[in-house]
């Protein structure tokens, strides 16, 4: 399958991601915005807390770090399937970075080579 850039294709990437988040924490992103560059697909997330992070932030900080990034790897892991069988894309690598203080995440999805050629 060939990605193209297009409106279309950007909105089925945002409605994905933001289902994750709705699975994972029961509500979508504040501000989302997907950039679609050559074999990368970049998803740029504002997330709202959660009101049991903030409390995990307050008495077990070590613990709500861990939460944050067994979370994250979770939501790699779903993108990743969801990107798979729902779209067809062969994908290389998902690389994610989640900054609690602010709420920002910033999603690279990096298609296998095959895809080099759209």
């Amino acid at each position: 399958m060939t990605l193209v850039d297009s409106n279309e294709t950007r909105k089925k990437l945002s409605a994905i991601y933001n289902e994750i988040a709705k699975e994972l924490f029961g509500f979508g992103t504040t501000l989302l915005r997907v950039t679609i560059e050559n074999q990368m697909i970049t998803f740029q997330a504002k997330h709202r807390r959660s009101p049991r992070s903030q409390a995990l932030e307050g008495e077990a900080p070590a613990l709500k770090l861990e939460v944050d990034f067994r979370m994250s790897l979770l939501y790699k892991k779903r993108l990743r399937e969801r990107l798979e069988e729902e779209m067809g894309l062969p994908l290389e690598a998902v690389l994610r970075d989640y900054d609690a203080p602010t709420q920002w995440a910033i999603t690279n999805v990096i298609l296998a080579e095959s895809e080099l050629n759209t």
